[in-house]
């Protein structure tokens, strides 16, 4: 039997040349890593978006690089077959270069990633070209960017003037140019996310930006419908699993209480 070969770049290049969409989720554990690689998924990323749905924040901006690559490692040991792209978190690249690089870094070494993803545009492009250069394949992220929640005034659409459209297709041309292979495009309007699926040579990424572009991302916990309470627009739930869960402990809770599990079945 031939081993499980894991996504690459190459091997998505190639799935974007055959028009094939690319499907993303994030995930952040081996138990659903191995639920998702079932599913034949095709990227995982570890996304900062823990901060929100592992960890109880409000933003993402408390994540850490460390938290990442607790997380990304973990994943890595529940599937041999997706793609891992890992998020560099808040202020672990903005400051400077070296820093970006570091960061990068200690999510293909410790991590085990085999992509990381920065949010932003072409005043990154020169970082994103040192990553390149030293080995470290890029995604690329536009449109509303989670980690600047606070400067865009909350979670708004972005791209909607001329102006601001035109900047995010130089945005994502100047990281293409810089190296990016993916470029997530989140909360932008469909007819933008089109333009710039159109305009460079990568497979663009999905999450609110319309079906005109290479593939999507969701997250995971929003797919499974973990949590009835939250659903943006751009949000899905493909299953209840809320209710689910809460009446599966239920019900363990009361066998429990009336002393019938464990049953003689489940008892040594």
């Amino acid at each position: 039997m031939s081993a499980v070969r894991r996504k690459t770049t190459h091997s998505l290049r190639k799935q974007y040349e055959r028009k094939e969409k690319i499907v993303w989720t994030t995930c952040y554990d081996a138990t659903f890593a191995r639920l998702v690689e079932m599913a034949e998924i095709d990227v995982i990323l570890v996304g900062d978006s823990l901060g929100n749905v592992v960890q109880g924040h409000a933003t993402t901006l408390p994540v850490t690089v460390e938290d990442i690559v607790y997380h990304t490692r973990a994943v890595a040991r529940g599937c041999q077959r997706p793609h891992i792209v890992a998020d560099l978190p808040f202020m672990s690249y903005q400051a400077n270069e070296d820093d970006g690089l570091r960061a990068a870094g200690a999510m293909l070494k410790e991590g085990r990633a085999q992509s990381v993803k920065i949010e932003g545009g072409e005043y990154f492009a020169p970082m994103v070209h040192r990553m390149t250069q030293a080995g470290i394949a890029v995604c690329g992220h536009l449109g509303f960017t989670p980690q600047s929640v606070h400067k865009f005034g909350g979670y708004r659409i972005q791209g909607k003037t001329e102006d601001a459209a035109d900047q995010m297709v130089k945005d994502a041309v100047a990281l293409t140019e810089a190296g990016i292979h993916m470029l997530v495009l989140e909360m932008v309007p469909a007819d933008l996310a089109k333009r710039i699926t159109d305009t460079v040579d990568i497979a663009t990424i999905g999450i609110g930006a319309g079906t005109d572009v290479d593939g999507q991302v969701l997250v995971l916990q929003d797919i499974l419908g973990l949590n009835n309470d939250f659903k943006p627009k751009f949000v899905k739930h493909f299953a209840s699993m809320e209710s689910t869960v809460v009446d599966a402990l239920k019900s363990y809770k009361k066998e429990v209480q009336e002393i019938s599990f464990p049953s003689e079945d489940f008892s040594f």
